[in-house]
C-alpha cells in the first residue's frame, strides 16, 4: 500500500458563526486518486480550502508529506507542492492561453523548463496548444476547465486538488476530461483529490472515496465498494 501523502485528522473549520467542517478525517495515498462526494453544503469545497490554506483550520491537523501545513499561508502551501483548481475555473480572461499557463509557474525557479512543460500540458490538452495566443475568455467552458487544470499543473505539484471539474460542462466533454485526469495521474504519478457531484465519474477514476454529510465523513471505502453500496446507489445514483 502506498504511503499517505496527505492526511486530515479531526479538522474543524468555520465561516464566521457557520461551522463548515465538524471533525473531518481522511487520508490520500501517494500516487492515487481519491474522490470526495456528497450533497451541496456537505463540506466538500471547504475541505479543499482547508487543505490549501484558504480556510483557517480552527482545530485538528492537516499534514502533507509528514509536515503540518494547517498553519501555513496559501502561497507556502503551493510552494510545498499542492495546487488547487477552484470551482468556476477562475482563469484570467484578458490574458492569452499561454500567459495563463505561465502564471501557473510563478513559484518555480527552473524558468528554463517552463516552455517545455507548456508543451507537455498541451500534449494532454491539444486545443490549448492550438490556441496559445488566443484570449482565454474566448475559450468554451470545457476549454477553460482544461486551461485551469493545465495552469495548476504548471506549478509541478505533487498533489492536485480539483473542485467540481464537471460543473457546467456537457456530459460527453466531462467523460473526456475525467479520462485525461486519470491518464495524467497514471503517467506522472500525480496524486489527485477530486471533489465532484457526479458519483459515477468520480469513483470511476478513483481508488478510494469519502462521502461527506454536514461537515463530517458519513462513509468511506474503496471506490469499487462505494459504487456497489446500496446507500450510495439509492441516494446518489438513483437506483
Amino acid at each position: 500500500m502506498a504511503r499517505p501523502l496527505l492526511s486530515l485528522n479531526d479538522v474543524h473549520a468555520s465561516y464566521g458563526p457557520v461551522q463548515a467542517l465538524r471533525g473531518i478525517s481522511l487520508v490520500v495515498a501517494e500516487g492515487g486518486i481519491v474522490s470526495v462526494l456528497g450533497p451541496n453544503g456537505a463540506g466538500k469545497s471547504s475541505t479543499l480550502r482547508a487543505i490549501s490554506g484558504l480556510l483557517r483550520v480552527a482545530s485538528g491537523t492537516v499534514e502533507f508529506d509528514g509536515q503540518r501545513i494547517d498553519h501555513m499561508s496559501p502561497e507556502r502551501i503551493v510552494q510545498l507542492g499542492i495546487s488547487q483548481v477552484p470551482e468556476g475555473r477562475q482563469i484570467f480572461g484578458e490574458l492569452t492561453v499561454r500567459e495563463n499557463l505561465m502564471l501557473g509557474a510563478w513559484t518555480r525557479r527552473d524558468r528554463e523548463n517552463v516552455s517545455r512543460d507548456i508543451d507537455r500540458i498541451c500534449s494532454y490538452f491539444p486545443v490549448l496548444g492550438e490556441r496559445q495566443t488566443q484570449r482565454a475568455s474566448l475559450l468554451s467552458g470545457g476549454e477553460q476547465q482544461m486551461l485551469a487544470i493545465g495552469r495548476a499543473l504548471m506549478a509541478k505539484p505533487r498533489l492536485l486538488l480539483l473542485d467540481e471539474p464537471s460543473l457546467g460542462l456537457a456530459p460527453l466533454l466531462v467523460r473526456e476530461l475525467f479520462e485525461i485526469i486519470a491518464s495524467i495521474s497514471e503517467k506522472e504519478g500525480l496524486t489527485i483529490l477530486v471533489v465532484e457531484q457526479d458519483v459515477n465519474l468520480a469513483l470511476g477514476i478513483a481508488q478510494y472515496g469519502y462521502l461527506l454529510e454536514t461537515g463530517t465523513v458519513a462513509l468511506d471505502d474503496s471506490a469499487e465498494h462505494l459504487l456497489g453500496n446500496e446507500q450510495v446507489r439509492r441516494s446518489y445514483l438513483g437506483y
